[in-house]
């Protein structure tokens, strides 16, 4: 029964969400620079001037260099609007936030605990390619890093996320 637990299928409706892309030298500033600006904009820095309330996950959605032995620079840190704001997104006080309509998803996802630095991200990847043998099924240029904590927390819960061919 392990392999049941190893990784799962998931389906995400289509939504609207605030997205920021950096590009900085390592993926762990882009993500941290990113995620205080929308923290700003969840926390009062809007249009409707008040907290929107946090959602989980934080996702980070990332690409592999050519030769996928490295991580683009590019990264897009983005936000889930909650439900009451999904019709009328607040505007972001901050010109490098972006709200965008987001397409349904479909991802298979495998849970890992800790930080996540370029490092650890590719190791995962190259783990759950391991565990998913070789398959046409997903992209295999652009995933996703989906944190559902706090990035003090030591062994906080992420996953990596493939995504399905449509």
């Amino acid at each position: 029964q392990c392999e049941e637990a190893a990784y799962e299928e998931r389906r995400y409706p289509a939504g609207k969400w605030a997205c920021v892309t950096k590009g900085e030298p390592m993926y762990e500033q882009s993500i941290s620079m990113s995620f205080m600006k929308l923290m700003r904009y969840i926390c009062k820095e809007n249009s409707v001037g008040c907290y929107l309330g946090m959602t989980v996950p934080v996702l980070n959605e990332i690409r592999l260099t050519k030769e996928g032995t490295e991580l683009e620079r590019e990264v897009v840190t983005a936000y889930y609007l909650p439900g009451e704001f999904q019709q009328n997104p607040p505007v972001p006080m901050d010109p490098e936030i972006h709200v965008t309509e987001r397409a349904p998803l479909r991802v298979i996802t495998r849970v890992f605990y800790g930080v996540t630095t370029e490092e650890t991200i590719l190791r995962e990847i190259s783990l759950f390619w391991e565990l998913l043998g070789s398959t046409d099924a997903v992209l295999r240029e652009t995933y996703i890093v989906a944190t559902y904590e706090n990035p003090s927390i030591p062994q906080r819960r992420n996953e990596i996320w493939f995504i399905c061919r449509a």
